[in-house]
């Protein structure tokens, strides 16, 4: 198996990784609701543990969008840019968007150490939080490599990022 096939493969199970939380997460915040409003009874922790996945699938969103390029940009000096001017701005953004991952994933890693070190828990039911922090760093981990595989691919194939997003062909 290639570089490519690798790096797609593990972005599809990035997103569906990401995408299970986030259904794990809307299960969960509908389930509560409906069980305070109609029964009055809540679910133990339904808080904590929906915030943390909630932070875990956008760090590992995070990872997945940068790779493709699909996230929110505005593009209004870009479009006025000559072929040459987008390259060397698209390289920049990359470069920039790295070295700002880099320096998240820097932080994240002192907040996750920290976490575990202090033992915070869940109030309910004194459910660790450090595996939601350290899957979510990994997230932030992902990020920085998925864009290092971004700008080689970019450098490596000038004419293709011209017509599309660096990750989009497959």
């Amino acid at each position: 198996m290639d570089g490519r096939g690798l790096t797609n493969r593990f972005t599809h199970w990035a997103e569906m990784g990401a995408g299970f939380f986030l259904a794990f997460v809307m299960l969960l915040t509908f389930t509560s609701v409906t069980l305070r409003y109609l029964f009055n009874i809540s679910i133990p922790d339904a808080y904590d543990l929906g915030r943390n996945m909630l932070g875990v699938l956008i760090f590992w969103g995070i990872a997945v969008t940068g790779f493709r390029g699909e996230h929110i940009t505005v593009d209004m000096v870009w479009s006025a840019l000559p072929p040459k001017g987008k390259r060397m701005l698209d390289l920049i953004a990359i470069v920039f968007t790295i070295l700002c991952m880099v320096t998240f994933s820097w932080a994240m890693t002192g907040r996750a150490l920290d976490v575990f070190h202090t033992g915070e828990a869940t109030y309910d039911t004194s459910t660790p939080i450090w595996p939601f922090y350290t899957v979510a760093w990994a997230g932030t981990v992902a990020a920085v490599i998925l864009l290092i595989v971004r700008l080689v691919r970019f450098v490596q194939n000038p004419a293709e990022s011209e017509t599309a997003p660096v990750a989009a062909s497959h």
